[in-house]
């Protein structure tokens, strides 16, 4: 018993009360707070285990957070550790102590990480531990998932013969896959070229339209057909190949001209702000807005028809004067010095002030207004991502959607964007990737390189 203020007597058992709830409730805490069971996921990219399979693992433990996670690939008793991490969870105590509630790892599972997979089913276990006490120490939660193991590329065959190809150039080859392929194609460098199925041919035969680029002075190219599982089988085809080495040019760059350009080029392109002086604005025109345009022209492309919508030669601009060939490598120098680098991808084609321009080929217009570097411009797309582009012009006479036919006007030259006078940028593309326009104008060209390897799937009328 004890007195307060007043004298009175009061009991001190309900004190003592609380303190050993208090005791009970904490002792309880750090006896019987354990970690919750890890919730686990395991997502594979690929339905199937093959030489590199990735797989994204997500391990999630909210109440004290996680300890430890482990992944492993599993075959008939070899195991590959292909992950293993250790974490330090929050304390017995509610609110101390950081902790990891969640983590996810990317790892690769396959025959680069256990060398002795074979064919059959492969396991992929993850084991996360949990948060234990004084008293306990929970048991790990695991967590698998089997798949089937993959590990023979699809069948490849060559049905196309004799391909010839200049650095710049364009090709066509049919061919064979098996039928686990997934992906096919041409890959030439770090560009790619998506094979299409063959029109009138077999379930499994395909084409593709390929180009080798202008900056490859030697043929880096393979045929490609890859499975589910990322096994890939690949072989070269290539029987002759030409070198054409670039061009070079020197462009003088004036105060004047920079006047001239820039400021609409700024005023039309509201994703990139004024440098500070013209030079550093030209500059990152240039630099930055010209690759930005080349990725345009490139998502332009993997949306292409898939059909021929043409069966002509290209035609040119007629009577007109080239004022700059495919592929030159363009020196740029403000008074005296050299500024930039860059590559002209097309032909400069001049004749009179804003001269009516016809389409090359049938196709159907995927852009019609201003494009940075290119002023006023339209792409044409003629199927199988094979374009066209037409840039500076003063005017546009077709809308995006449109069909157009073979020498329809769809607008007129004119010297908008990073031109120096009136003329037209013509430059055919593949895949996004500029090639050889020439080439694509010639019927005897397009009969040997293309229709003949074709066949009846490609009706080309010279």
């Amino acid at each position: 018993m004890t007195k307060d203020l007043f004298g009175e007597k009061r009991s001190l058992k309900p004190v003592f009360f609380i303190i050993a709830l208090f005791v009970l409730a904490v002792t309880g805490i750090a006896v019987f707070y354990a970690g919750a069971p890890p919730i686990i996921k395991i997502e594979p990219e690929m339905s199937t285990i093959g030489r590199r399979t990735p797989v994204k693992v997500e391990a999630a433990e909210p109440k004290r957070g996680l300890v430890r996670v482990r992944v492993e690939l599993i075959q008939d008793g070899n195991i590959a550790v292909l992950e293993e991490k250790n974490y330090k969870p929050a304390s017995q105590i509610p609110f101390f102590g950081n902790k990891t509630e969640k983590d996810t790892m990317a790892v690769v599972a396959g025959l680069e990480a256990l060398p002795e997979l074979k064919g059959g089913n492969a396991t992929i276990r993850v084991t996360a531990g949990r948060a234990g006490t004084w008293l306990r120490n929970p048991p790990d939660v695991v967590e698998e998932l089997t798949l089937p193991v993959r590990l023979t590329p699809p069948s490849l065959q060559v049905t196309s013969a004799q391909t010839y190809v200049t650095q710049g150039g364009s090709e066509a080859v049919t061919y064979r896959v098996g039928e686990s392929a997934v992906r096919d194609g041409v890959r030439a460098g770090d560009r790619w070229f998506s094979g299409y199925p063959l029109p009138g041919g077999g379930p499994n035969d395909r084409f593709a339209l390929f180009a080798v680029p202008y900056d490859m002075p030697a043929p880096d190219v393979r045929l490609v057909a890859e499975d589910s599982a990322g096994n890939v089988a690949e072989t070269g085809f290539i029987d002759n190949f030409t070198r054409r080495p670039l061009r070079t040019d020197t462009i003088q760059v004036s105060d004047a001209f920079l006047n001239k350009v820039v400021p609409p080029i700024l005023s039309q392109t509201p994703e990139i702000r004024e440098q500070g002086t013209l030079l550093d604005s030209y500059l990152m025109i240039n630099r930055e807005l010209r690759e930005s345009n080349a990725k345009t022209i490139n998502s332009l492309a993997e949306n292409s028809r898939q059909s021929f919508l043409w069966n002509k030669p290209f035609l040119l601009m007629p009577n007109t004067k080239v004022m700059a060939s495919f592929a030159e490598r363009r020196s740029y120098v403000y008074q005296g010095r050299e500024i930039d680098q860059q590559d002209h991808l097309g032909l400069d084609l001049a004749q009179t002030r804003q001269a009516p321009i016809p389409a090359a080929n049938d196709g159907v217009v995927v852009l019609a207004r201003f494009l940075g570097i290119y002023g006023n411009a339209v792409v044409i797309d003629h199927g199988y991502s094979l374009m066209t582009i037409y840039g500076h012009l003063s005017s546009i006479a077709v809308t995006e959607g449109q069909t157009v036919a073979r020498g329809d006007i769809i607008g007129k030259t004119g010297e908008t964007g990073l031109a120096g006078g009136d003329h037209l940028h013509y430059c055919t593309l593949l895949a996004g990737l500029p090639v050889n326009p020439l080439e694509w104008s010639d019927g005897n060209w397009i009969k040997n390189r293309i229709a003949g390897k074709l066949g009846s799937a490609f009706s080309f009328n010279p």
